[in-house]
């Protein structure tokens, strides 16, 4: 996981909302957060883990963490964090939580979403699971990614049961757990076995005998149906003869009876097809005029009704013009007389203004009385807060002349800090020194034990190489004996007519006697015992002494190495005791400068706090100035608006035209007011009604004129329908002579019938069509049966033959199918047979092999073993960075039981619990587990880049110790690792090119600037 951004707001000290973009940090490789103790630095690494997970180190569930976590300022937290996942892939986390405005405490989760982007957009998830996004749960996320406080040595002091679950997690050791996946296949495998077992109880009768007798019987079946086949042939040629004569004899008798039936309705035809030719003809010619005469007598009734209508209208509007031309007589003279009533509404109007002028005069002189008294009030208050400024700033300037420069004192108290510093480490490594003294003078002693001089390799080689020599020869003699022995054994054996072992000879004449060599045997054996046992013992000596010389190497080494350190301190020393030029204080006199600091410090304080009481006297001046300011330009404001309204008085009163201002003087506003909207009232009145007969008669005259020609027009339309009514009536009685029709009444009897002439001839030419067809049919028939007749009693037998012999040839044919049938099935049950009993073989000798992986995967073991082995190499890697911080001094290992132990070189390499180690070599070796458990998730998640952060550990290192863990974190810039230090330490500080530093603000709260 690579951080890219995070926005934090109301959470813990973060107050305000704060952004840390993480691409400028990371792509150094290693960077830190630094600031004062409570600043808010690890409140970066708890926002992280709360905004994934939902969880941090110091608070739970039952700790009210909601309304814990949130700032006591804020109403509303937020986190969100944008981040690079094992797959490459960018992602964004949020969470929030609000306060209850009702209740204080009480502080609930709102929402929280995990988004992808995806085409530059930010695409919600359908879940909020991190661990499915990042890969890791939270308890091996806090040991592999982000290590909070208090938790750096978890790994390391882990029992060996969760461990092994963590390793299992990380690395996936769940697919090496097959106990379930091997018991799963066991109990299918079984089951299968069972089922196949029961299924062969249902095959114990099906074999070849029982097939082959089938197929026996079926051959005498099929002969018994060749036979009976034979005979149906023979009878079903007679009775298909009979059959069909009989067919035709009733097919006669029935079309006879159909053709007697179509003779009746023949007459009721003819005469349809006479009336629907008479309709077909009178509907052509006459119904055209009908249709036209109905238009004509519709199109005049319209055109009636529409003349009586128009009347009706014109009539109206005449009525309607006439009213208005007598209100136009009656407004006209008040109309006329409007001019000058406007004139007396104006001056109204203007007597109306000069009165309410006059009141609000009246109320702006009040005001200006008032805002006078408040202007002197706020001046002489004004007046006291300046005098007390000045008071204080007079004693500031009294404070700072008695108080030291800052950047002098903290220069000075830095060189008394790192002079404190140099002390220890001087002391420290004085001691180391002197004990690694010891532990060469004690492998030493151990040495002159075994008579140690410096060509020891060449005394030991040249007495191996003497035994060596004495063995060879014993044992050629030793092989000489033996084959003596085996050649005695040969000759007791031989026996005349018996082969020889040797040659195969039967004879033998002169056997070789041999003496017993059983005592030499074991006499020499016991010298080459003794021989091995010699070179056993200079071999274990050399080994020993080899081991103990390599271990004086690393003493001897680590003697060096912790002189030069020395030498280095010393010198450091002298350079900083070289670096104190304030003659004011004494280097070997702290004490003094200590009490002089807190005396500045105390009237810093002092100058804080007037200057803070300054402010607050200069604020409320400036609220005062601002004040008097106000109600300075209120006054100005009241007179200038009363000069205004003067002003405006005396316009009104010039503007006057026929009213007189002395009658109207004495009265109130509202009888002035009363009498002005009467007038306008009455003025608009007559005006609007004037208008609006005007506007009545411009548009009623002309709508009269159109109505009135509009009738006219009617009248016309009627006249000339009226004439073509009588031409087409004149039409119809030349139709009707002309078709031989004397009334107009015959012709609508005739249409009134609505026959339907497609219909009807349809009927007719399907009615002559079957009455020929019949008469035909019927002549072929009597034509074709002549001489012949039909014997129904022969035919009764015929069927009854042929019925018997087809029965007696589908029962045959159905015992033919049924035995072909039941051979069919025997012969597929028994190939199933065969097929079942060779998978019972198969899981049979699976059951076998699940057997064995049962006994191999049981409780888990095997993921053990292979959790072993990835610790094993965890560890090993580890020890790279180890021995690099510890100087070869220690190692780690892993006992019997997989728990962690520390190998002491110089302690003759013996081992001991991890917990003996003490703060500074715990939080080495705990870091450099952590580093190699991070490089083997990198690896295992084939992820480019990966992300460290370590929050604790490094105030247990002296300054030598900072330097190697510095190092070592620098040098995995190159192993393509990013690494997050939070620290307090002023040295790494220095050392860090690229850092983040949390300020605490008491009024705003925690501030991030980047540097």
């Amino acid at each position: 996981m690579i951080p890219v951004k995070l926005t934090v707001e109301g959470l813990y000290s973060y107050q305000e909302r704060q952004t840390i973009d993480f691409k400028n940090l990371t792509e150094g490789g290693l960077f830190g957060i630094f600031g004062a103790v409570g600043s808010g630095k690890s409140s970066i690494l708890e926002a992280i883990s709360f905004v994934l997970y939902g969880e941090t180190e110091r608070l739970n569930m039952r700790d009210k963490r909601a309304y814990n976590m949130m700032n006591l300022k804020s109403n509303n937290s937020y986190i969100e964090f944008d981040f690079i996942n094992f797959e490459n892939k960018l992602f964004r986390a949020t969470r929030d939580f609000r306060r209850n405005s009702k209740k204080f405490d009480d502080v609930k989760p709102y929402s929280v979403t995990f988004y992808e982007h995806i085409n530059n957009k930010w695409i919600p998830l359908d879940h909020s699971n991190a661990e499915t996004v990042i890969g890791l749960s939270y308890p091996n996320f806090k040991r592999t990614i982000i290590i909070p406080q208090g938790q750096f040595k978890e790994f390391l002091e882990l029992g060996a049961a969760e461990r092994t679950n963590m390793m299992k997690e990380i690395f996936s050791l769940q697919r090496f757990d097959l106990q379930n996946n091997v018991s799963s296949l066991n109990v299918r495998n079984r089951s299968e076995l069972d089922q196949l077992e029961g299924q062969l109880k249902g095959f114990e009768e099906i074999n070849e005998e029982k097939i082959q007798q089938q197929k026996e019987l079926l051959t005498e079946e099929q002969k018994k149906l060749a036979h009976a086949n034979e005979k149906l042939e023979q009878i079903s040629h007679t009775y298909q003869q009979l059959k069909n004569l009989k067919t035709d004899f009733e097919s006669l008798q029935q079309n006879r009876e159909n053709f007697n039936q179509l003779s009746v309705q023949k007459p009721e035809i003819d005469a349809l097809e006479i009336k629907t030719d008479l309709y077909d003809r009178v509907f052509r010619v006459f119904n055209p005029l009908i249709i036209e005469k109905n238009k004509l007598s519709k199109e005049i009734k319209d055109q009636q009704t529409e003349k009586e209508n128009h009347v009706k209208v014109v009539q109206e509007t005449e009525k309607k013009f006439n009213a208005v031309r007598e209100q136009l007589v009656i407004l006209e003279p008040k109309f006329k007389a409007l001019e000058q009533s406007r004139i007396q509404e104006n001056d109204l109007n203007l007597i109306v203004n000069i009165l309410k002028f006059s009141e609000e005069i009246k109320v702006l002189n009040q005001r200006t009385l008032k805002g006078s008294e408040k202007v002197t009030e706020v001046e002489a208050k004004r007046e006291i807060i300046l005098k007390k400024v000045a008071e204080l700033t007079k004693s500031i300037g009294i404070l700072k002349e008695q108080k030291l420069d800052t950047a002098l004192l903290s220069q000075i108290s830095n060189w008394f800090i790192q002079h404190k510093n140099s002390q220890k480490s001087l002391r420290e490594q004085t001691e180391k020194i002197e004990k690694q003294q010891k532990q060469v003078y004690a492998i030493h002693e151990e040495l002159k034990a075994f008579l140690y001089h410096e060509n020891y390799t060449e005394n030991f080689r040249t007495q191996k190489e003497i035994l060596e020599a004495q063995k060879k020869e014993w044992s050629q003699k030793l092989d000489h004996l033996k084959i003596q022995k085996e050649l005695s054994r040969f000759a007791s054996e031989l026996h005349n007519g018996e082969s020889c072992p040797l040659c195969g000879s039967k004879e033998h004449p002169s056997i070789v006697q041999f003496h017993d060599v059983n005592a030499e045997l074991l006499e020499i054996q016991e010298k080459i015992t003794n021989l091995d046992q010699e070179l056993l013992k200079l071999q274990k000596q050399e080994a020993e002494i080899e081991k103990i010389l390599d271990r004086k190497k690393i003493f001897e080494e680590q003697f060096a190495t912790e002189q030069k350190a020395l030498q280095s301190i010393q010198k450091d020393m002298e350079n900083h005791l070289r670096l104190f030029i304030w003659k004011e204080f004494s280097p070997q006199r702290e004490e003094e400068f200590d009490k002089k600091r807190q005396d500045s410090f105390a009237i810093e304080k002092k100058i804080e706090e007037t200057e803070r009481n300054i402010t607050a006297e200069r604020e409320e001046a400036e609220k005062e100035n601002k004040l008097l300011e106000k109600y300075k330009s209120a006054l100005e404001a009241f007179k200038l608006e009363e000069a205004t309204k003067q002003e405006q008085i005396n316009i009104s009163r010039s503007g006057l035209k026929t009213l007189d201002w002395n009658m109207y003087k004495q009265k109130t506003i509202s009888e002035v007011e009363e009498t002005y909207q009467k007038l306008v009232q009455t003025n608009l009145e007559t005006e609007q009604n004037y208008q609006k007969a005007t506007e009545q008669e411009k548009v009623l005259a002309p709508q009269l004129a159109e109505q009135k020609a509009i009738v006219n027009q009617t009248e016309k339309l009627i006249i000339t329908l009226e004439k073509e009514i009588f031409d087409h009536q004149e039409t119809i009685a030349n139709a009707l002579s002309k078709n031989h029709f004397t009334d107009f009444k015959e012709v609508e009897n005739i249409l009134i019938q609505e026959i339907n002439i497609e219909q009807s001839r349809a009927q007719i030419q399907k009615f002559k069509i079957d009455f020929e067809t019949l008469k035909k049919v019927i002549e072929g028939l009597e034509l074709k049966l002549k001489d012949l007749s039909f014997d129904n009693e022969q035919f009764s037998l015929a069927d009854k033959q042929y019925n018997e012999v087809k029965t007696e040839v589908q029962q045959v044919n159905d015992s033919v199918v049924k035995m072909a049938s039941e051979i069919q099935r025997l012969e597929k049950e028994y190939a199933k047979k065969e097929q079942l009993l060779k998978d019972l073989a198969a899981l049979q000798k699976r059951a076998e092999n699940l057997k064995l992986m049962v006994n191999l995967f049981k409780g888990a073991g095997f993921v053990q073993y292979v959790s072993s082995i990835y610790l094993r190499q965890l560890c090993d890697h580890a020890n790279v960075r180890f021995h690099r911080m510890t100087r070869n001094q220690l190692s780690l290992q892993l006992n019997e039981n997989n728990d962690f132990e520390i190998i002491d070189y110089l302690n003759e390499g013996r081992s001991r619990s991890v917990k003996t180690l003490s703060g500074g070599q715990a939080f080495q070796v705990s870091l450099s587990l952590a580093l190699a458990l991070a490089e083997s998730v990198q690896s295992n998640a084939q992820a480019e880049k990966n992300f460290f952060f370590i929050d604790e550990g490094f105030g247990t290192q002296d300054t030598e110790s900072v330097n190697i863990v510095f190092e070592t974190l620098t040098n995995l810039i190159r192993e393509n690792r990013i690494v997050g230090i939070i620290s307090h330490v002023e040295e790494l500080k220095e050392k860090i090119p690229t850092a983040l530093t949390v300020i605490k603000d008491e009024e705003r709260g925690s501030l991030i600037r980047i540097e």
